[in-house]
């Protein structure tokens, strides 16, 4: 297995760098965060004509999207019964029109722009290996009958894992995402669109249209009529409290190359832990990407272990030959399961976001582009209402909403109050930890030099506990999943400041 978190998706794209804004710009749309939602939302307006800047507090590509699975598939676990209950028949049913239409459009793109992205279409399985989960899955059938979704009951699987029953939906698909997104960002830039990495803008926005977005490293600006927040967790508030409605999960996955043949076939589990699977390809070889082990952002065992299940079940179902690919990824929930998609509140016009996506980013990150194209072009667009950041429905938003925040709080008073024992000196070469440092609790890491990294722990989000992750060597908020790598720098938001780093030797 490799040592570190490497993406296969990022190990086998060269994409292109772009540089850091150095200067005032004026465009019509600047859209903040280019993973699929950022730039396919570019691709679309810069095709009708926009002048489009493209920003990213990193790399392109380096987020969530260059960490998927990258099934694109309407078919999105346990959803459409609690759709039904939850929203009524004609929002369940428009939630799969507008994940279906997006595979649809995807698919037209791939041709239209003939791109090499291993697109395939694949058959998706949800699958059922126990009572309660048959049980479960029995509901989730009648739902797609009541929608009119073309699920097929199966007795069984092509592949050998004995079941109590599973879902079977066609024409869903898979691809390679950043080979995908790469020819996008080909034709944004053929179309005059601008894109700045390395780039953070304030969270403040000075005034009314035009917008005025600010840049913290070089006071630069960006002039614009129309503002996109596609950053993940969206990088401002708006006054929506996103950070109350919001909570972020942490999956993982193994690219293994298998003893056996895979049957082919993309699949998830009802069934708890979630496991999911679906092939891919690596130098002519053919994987097996095995993923699942979700949960909430630093709660949870040891990292490596994580791995360390998934790998067990690749074994047992397929054997394994060899791991090349292991990384992890983090994703954003909403209340209600259904993602923020259009005006970020009821009266910020001109300021959109998109966030929530609940580890189904490839269809749902097209949907947000086409619904937040379409809004800015004045033109209807019949998911609008469904995906409003402004909805709200008594159940299950109250009940959600309550939950999360009561957990907010046990988290933040845990972390204040727990002891701990751990000093800088116990360390060894590549461990990290919790640690008492002149009587308070810090951060600390050494590195594979011997170096000691040591970081306040407070995260500067609104002042929780971080949690080191031995898997990815970074530090994570378990309250609204902000991440931080060792030396305290921001991987993941909403956080926008570094950890303060702390002095050993005082």
């Amino acid at each position: 297995m490799p040592q570190y978190p490497e993406s296969l998706w990022r190990a086998s794209t060269e994409l292109p760098t772009f540089p850091q804004l150095e200067e005032d710009i004026k465009v019509d749309v600047a859209i903040v965060g280019a993973g699929i939602t950022g730039i396919t939302t570019a691709y679309l307006l810069s095709q009708e004509g926009l002048k489009v800047a493209l920003l990213d507090a990193g790399r392109i590509l380096e987020g969530t999207t260059g960490h998927t699975t990258a099934k694109v598939t309407a078919q999105h676990g346990l959803i459409y019964d609690e759709l039904i209950q939850h929203l009524g028949e004609d929002l369940a049913a428009k939630y799969y029109r507008a994940n279906s239409e997006a595979i649809e459009w995807m698919a037209r793109t791939v041709k239209e722009l003939d791109i090499p992205c291993e697109w395939k279409e694949e058959d998706a399985y949800l699958y059922a290996e126990g009572d309660q989960a048959e049980a479960k899955l029995r509901n989730e059938f009648q739902a797609y009958e009541k929608l009119g979704i073309p699920g097929l009951w199966k007795e069984t699987l092509p592949i050998a894992l004995e079941v109590k029953g599973a879902i079977h939906l066609p024409g869903q698909a898979q691809f390679h995402p950043l080979a995908y997104l790469k020819r996008l960002v080909e034709a944004i830039v053929k179309a005059g669109g601008v894109i700045y990495e390395n780039t953070t803008v304030s969270k403040k926005l000075e005034g009314t249209r035009p917008f005025t977005l600010t840049t913290p490293q070089g006071n630069h600006t960006v002039t614009c009529q129309h503002i996109i927040s596609a950053s993940h967790f969206p990088f401002t508030d708006g006054g929506g409290f996103y950070f109350s409605r919001l909570h972020a999960e942490r999956s993982y996955v193994v690219a293994m190359k298998p003893k056996t043949p895979f049957a082919g076939g993309m699949y998830i589990s009802v069934d708890e832990p979630i496991r999911t699977l679906r092939s891919a390809s690596w130098h002519g070889e053919s994987l097996v990407l095995v993923g699942g082990e979700g949960h909430k952002t630093g709660q949870g065992i040891c990292t490596y272990q994580h791995y360390e299940n998934l790998e067990a079940f690749g074994d047992q179902l397929l054997g394994i030959e060899s791991i090349p690919f292991r990384w992890s990824a983090q994703d954003l929930f909403t209340l209600d399961k259904v993602p923020y998609i259009g005006q970020i509140t009821a009266s910020d016009e001109g300021i959109y976001v998109a966030t929530g996506f609940a580890k189904w980013g490839m269809t749902t990150g097209t949907v947000s582009a086409r619904i937040i194209t379409d809004q800015i072009q004045e033109r209807e667009n019949p998911y609008s209402e469904l995906f409003s950041p402004s909805r709200f429905h008594p159940n299950p938003s109250i009940k959600n909403f309550i939950v999360e925040n009561a957990n907010v709080a046990k988290e933040m008073l845990s972390g204040k109050l727990g002891i701990v024992y751990t000093k800088p000196e116990d360390l060894q070469k590549d461990e990290g930890s919790v640690v008492t440092h002149y009587g308070r609790r810090a951060g600390a890491y050494r590195d594979t030099e011997g170096e000691l990294h040591l970081v306040d722990t407070t995260c500067t989000h609104l002042g929780c506990e971080v949690e080191w992750n031995e898997g990815e060597r970074s530090w994570d908020c378990p309250c609204h999943g902000s991440r931080f790598g060792y030396d305290g720098n921001v991987l993941e938001g909403p956080a926008q400041e570094p950890l303060k780093k702390l002095d050993a030797y005082a």
